[in-house]
């Protein structure tokens, strides 16, 4: 089992990775709501993943299980 630093150390860079991915998204939706003109039509799906940052972002986090609380979180959306 890892360090609290080793796990740090170990995954850091993939997690920043996954992060900027979700900011690019949301960048290429707002550029083409800009360029349309219009948002979409159900935007439940970028709503979703707001709701997941925020749920992430919980500094202390009841339980520790926030990949459990994602799953279904996203479980209801689908």
């Amino acid at each position: 089992m890892l360090s609290a630093q080793e796990t740090l150390d170990t995954y850091y860079l993939e997690a920043r990775r996954d992060l900027l991915e979700i900011a690019a998204f949301l960048d290429r939706y707002d550029r083409a709501v800009e360029r349309d003109g219009a948002k979409a039509g159900d935007e439940s799906k970028r709503e979703s993943l707001l709701e997941a940052a925020k749920l992430l972002s919980q500094p202390d986090h009841p339980q520790a299980n926030r990949a459990e609380q994602l799953l279904v979180h996203f479980a209801k959306i689908a």
